[in-house]
């Protein structure tokens, strides 16, 4: 019986140590640009095989003015800071599976798509939800926040 007792507890701290092996790690990562501007949040949060990256905006890198053009320039910048920060973690577009989309203005909708379609491969679009803000930072037309599968990379 006391061989039994044993054999169970080591069986339970072998599951146990297995567990906590499983568990995400959590690795936060910004750019010198956003530690430089100490911006209150991180570029992006990896958690396990996902990065969940913060919204980004059209806005010049490193600096926290927008680009001047309008939503489709808003939109390519966004498209393009997204990008970098992709890229930081050997990660593209294809990676992506999900966004959600801020905009100041719903009417500029078809304007948005006609640019943010172009960055990814038409038979990988990510999933998406969308909704209007009531203002978003520095004024912008647009924001932009997007989780990435990172697997074994």
């Amino acid at each position: 019986m006391r061989g039994l007792i044993v054999a169970i507890a080591i069986v339970g701290a072998v599951m146990t140590m297995v567990a906590r092996a499983e568990e995400p790690t959590l690795q936060f990562y910004s750019s010198p640009g956003a530690r430089a501007a100490k911006l209150p949040f991180s570029d992006a949060v990896r958690v396990g095989d996902i990065l969940y990256l913060s919204g980004n905006l059209g806005n010049v890198p490193g600096k926290t003015e927008l680009v001047p053009g309008g939503i489709e320039a808003e939109t390519k910048q966004t498209m393009e800071n997204i990008a970098a920060v992709l890229k930081t973690h050997g990660l593209s577009f294809d990676d992506v599976f999900k966004c959600t989309v801020m905009m100041a203005d719903m009417s500029k909708w078809g304007a948005f798509n006609k640019i943010y379609v172009t960055y990814f491969n038409p038979d990988r679009l990510p999933a998406r939800s969308a909704f209007g803000a009531n203002g978003l930072a520095l004024g912008a037309q647009v924001e932009l926040e997007c989780w990435a599968y990172v697997g074994k990379k």
